[in-house]
């Protein structure tokens, strides 16, 4: 019997339309003539998907008592029993009610599925277990229903149901997805713009990857190697040369024409491992390669064209970016060179060669400053040359006559050995040739002379000195590419200490000098800047006038850059002088690193300098100007209606009805009300703007602050609906402060929502934070300008703008910072403007 075949339905969060998708399918599947079963589906209520079920052979459920409670089951036997062709299955990630046969439902699924019935399924990405907790920390909501990615991957269809965030909301504003008492408050949590963003991304990555997979699988399983242009993908080979930059940059172009194509850089390493790629070019590169968009990648091949083109046809790429050649007319003659070679290789895939400005000038193979020995060892190897040859001619003259000719040649070439291993090539060739010559005079007849009789004595001899000088070769190249490899990781290493420095902080420029005098030995090194009135001229840079000590370490600085040993160059302004002794070329390569890094380092010094000493000069003016700006309106307008109506009450003249007094004193009171309110929100923003503003946060139970500011409204009170739950942990907050601000945040919302529109606060637990939302049904205010509403004296959309000076957001934000928390405004499903209010949980301060 086959077995059935899968399909499952993907989507990224609730409401997007799988289960839809799915009895729409059957109901095809019927028309076609398929005999096709519903064995459990969810409706959730929503009429349009219950109308699919009309007409539909529907499999009763089973029942299952768990704790004297009664569920409702997918009944696997009577849907094997039954024979359909096709099983309609809902929720692939659901977990049974403990007693059923199976944990999960998917393992039902699998037991119908090798019945040979075909299931059509559906699952949410945040249940996939490769990505639950990825989905955790976007959405702050724990999946405890998973499935294996592994019983996705081995469907034989996956089909992503897709819609846009925004349309996603419209659908559950409209009450096509939760009941509308619920819409609100799921609109604000798990189903906000940038959870869902994010779960559609997954959701896109999740399904690439399963249709990369099945063409991989296609492509291996028909022994295809060709090229499948199925999507672009452009492969940009790096040396490690200063051409690198050139060739990404032009590779990404080539991506961007076409839309989606990907980006990939690849570097082909010899075997060993100690290729002379510079290091610190790769990185940058690297860093090159991914800042567009692109990935880096590093295979292992002796044969560099080879190892290109397998990598890319691995990857199926489908163009591949080539540097033209550095190596000269002359070198070409001999080899065709990996451009060429790879071009003729390259079948399918398009290769493109760029040229550069390092065409065609010669590959320089990078020098070794040191050499790959050490001055003792080598003077070792020469004593053992000059002085052990002769020795072993004389203790082994006297044995001649018993001990064999090939005997003594190796005698012979255990000493040439030894000193190779010693000394290297020259002092080994050295003993190998006088170790022939000693052979031949000594132990070959005829004895004494430098003749040789016997043909077979003289090949013996001759694979004696080829023996001894291959050895001796192979042991210097292997000291010699164990000095690069141990300089390749130094120089590693240093730049890697580089990036750190830079990264950890503040005091970047004394701590990167004083790395670079402890790493190249140096007794000082100093960073010198030309000064700003110093005319630049050709002998300033003898002149100590001229420049200026910006940092140094170690010993007596350099004033000038003449009398340092070694000056870097950093720019037209500035210079690096070290003293110490003269550096080889490597070692000025890193330290040009160093300098470059370390000019960086001060100038973003600088910059923050300047920055800190501008924003308090900026905050004060930006105030002074916004103070008198209120002053001068707002303070105005209540002192007037306050001084006016008691000057009507003081003139005589007037002979004021009980009533007429009445309403003059309520308008000053009302006025002079206004105005307290006015100045204390000034005082607090002062004292906010100068730091002194003291909280005293403490533990706070939501369903008791909350009340208490409802209360605290006054007639506008029974214009606010709270629903906070008794089951939210306490938060940390100083619960005057907090007060004020919900009172604040209502009284604003309530101001101006509409009259049969009250205002909505609501809480939920969102990861290690409570959040407060106050929801109004007024005009809004548009996305662009919600930063612009905590601006003190702003007042846009949702605010009156005709009275106050537009302290209330941004003084309610302020004491929200002070307590520790954040407020930030969000629109209102519908329409209207929402305020969240961000705090911290007391048991995880």
């Amino acid at each position: 019997m086959r077995r059935g075949r899968l399909r499952v339905y993907l989507g990224a969060a609730p409401g997007v339309g799988k289960t839809y998708a799915m009895l729409s399918e059957g109901r095809r599947a019927c028309e076609r003539g398929r005999d096709v079963v519903v064995g459990l589906v969810e409706t959730h209520g929503r009429p349009r998907t219950t109308a699919l079920l009309e007409g539909m052979e529907v499999i009763p459920r089973k029942t299952v008592t768990h704790r004297g409670a009664t569920f409702a089951e997918l009944d696997t036997a009577a849907v094997i029993a039954r024979e359909p062709k096709v099983a309609l299955i809902d929720e692939l990630a659901h977990t049974n009610v403990p007693g059923s046969k199976h944990v999960k439902r998917w393992q039902d699924i699998d037991e119908i599925l090798d019945a040979g019935i075909d299931v059509v399924s559906t699952v949410n990405i945040q249940h996939l277990e490769s990505v639950n907790d990825v989905v955790q920390e976007i959405t702050g909501v724990p999946q405890r229903e998973t499935v294996p990615d592994e019983v996705v991957r081995r469907a034989h269809q996956v089909e992503l149901v897709d819609m846009s965030p925004d349309a996603l909301r419209r659908r559950m504003a409209h009450g096509n997805v939760y009941a509308p008492e619920k819409v609100d408050a799921a609109l604000s949590n798990y189903f906000r713009i940038g959870n869902l963003t994010a779960l559609r991304e997954l959701a896109l990555l999740w399904v690439a990857g399963k249709v990369d997979d099945q063409l991989d699988h296609y492509r291996a399983e028909h022994g295809i190697a060709t090229t499948w242009e199925a999507r672009e993908r452009v492969v940009v080979a790096l040396t490690g040369g200063p051409e690198g930059d050139t060739l990404v940059r032009r590779a990404a172009r080539i991506a961007a024409r076409t839309k989606g194509a990907d980006l990939l850089a690849v570097h082909v390493t010899s075997a060993d491992g100690l290729a002379g790629a510079d290091p610190a070019s790769l990185a940058r590169q690297r860093t090159l390669v991914e800042s567009m968009g692109g990935t880096y990648h590093q295979v292992v091949g002796d044969d560099v064209p080879r190892a290109l083109l397998d990598f890319a046809r691995g990857v199926n790429a489908t163009q591949l970016v080539l540097g033209a050649s550095r190596r000269g007319r002359f070198a070409q003659l001999f080899s065709r060179g990996v451009g060429v070679e790879t071009t003729s290789r390259s079948g399918s895939i398009d290769v493109h060669m760029i040229t550069h400005d390092e065409a065609k000038k010669g590959r320089r193979r990078p020098a070794l400053t040191r050499a790959a020995l050490t001055r003792k060892r080598r003077l070792s190897g020469w004593v053992m040359a000059v002085a052990g040859m002769p020795l072993l001619t004389a203790a082994l003259v006297p044995f001649r006559d018993v001990v064999s000719l090939p005997s003594e040649i190796l005698f012979f070439l255990t000493l040439t050995v030894g000193v190779a291993l010693a000394g290297g090539m020259w002092p080994a060739i050295t003993a190998a040739v006088g170790g022939s010559l000693l052979l031949n005079y000594y132990f070959t007849p005829p004895i004494g002379e430098f003749t040789i009789n016997d043909p077979e004595n003289l090949f013996a001899l001759l694979v004696f000195v080829v023996v001894a000088a291959a050895v001796s070769t192979i042991v210097d190249i292997a000291a010699r590419r164990t000095r690069e490899a141990a300089r390749a990781s130094a120089d590693a290493e240093l730049l890697s200490t580089l990036a750190g420095h830079v990264l950890r902080g503040q005091a970047a420029v004394p701590s990167l000098l004083e790395r670079t005098r402890e790493t190249f030995g140096l007794t000082s090194v100093t960073l010198l800047e030309r000064r700003s009135e110093a005319a630049r001229t050709p002998d300033d840079q003898s002149d100590p006038d001229a420049w200026r000590i910006v940092a140094t370490s170690g010993g007596a600085p350099s004033t000038c850059p003449g009398q340092s040993d070694t000056d870097v160059v950093i720019d037209d302004d500035m210079i690096l002088a070290a003293q110490g002794g003269p550096l080889d070329a490597a070692d000025r390569t890193v330290l040009e690193a160093f300098a470059a890094e370390t000019a960086v380092a001060l100038r973003q010094e600088r910059l923050q300098e300047a920055a800190e000493q501008a924003r308090p000069l900026a905050e004060a003016d930006k105030m002074r100007t916004a103070l008198l700006a209120a002053v001068s309106h707002d303070l105005r307008t209540p002192l007037a209606s306050a001084k006016a109506a008691v000057e009507s009450l003081g003139n005589t003249d007037v002979a004021w009805s009980d009533h007429d007094r009445a309403e003059l004193l309520a308008t000053a009171k009302e006025s002079l009300d206004k105005l307290g309110r006015l100045v204390a929100n000034l005082l607090d923003m002062s004292r906010l703007q100068a730091g002194v503003l003291g909280a005293a946060p403490e533990p706070l139970a939501l369903e008791e602050i909350v009340p208490r500011a409802i209360d605290d409204l006054g007639p506008l009170r029974d214009r606010v609906e709270g629903d906070i739950s008794i089951e939210l942990p306490e938060i940390l907050a100083d619960p005057a402060l907090l007060e004020r601000v919900l009172v604040n945040l209502m009284s604003n919302a309530v101001r101006y929502s509409p009259p049969d529109q009250p205002v909505l606060i609501t809480a939920s637990w969102y990861g290690e934070n409570v959040e407060i939302r106050v929801m109004d049904r007024g005009p809004g205010i548009p996305p662009e300008h919600h930063d612009r509403v905590f601006q003190p004296f702003q007042r846009l959309g949702d605010r009156d703008n005709h009275s106050g000076v537009g302290l209330g957001l941004a003084l309610s934000r302020g004491l929200t910072e002070a307590m520790g928390g954040t407020l930030l405004p969000e629109e209102t499903p519908g329409g209207g403007l929402t305020m969240r209010l961000t705090l911290p949980i007391a048991a995880r301060r």
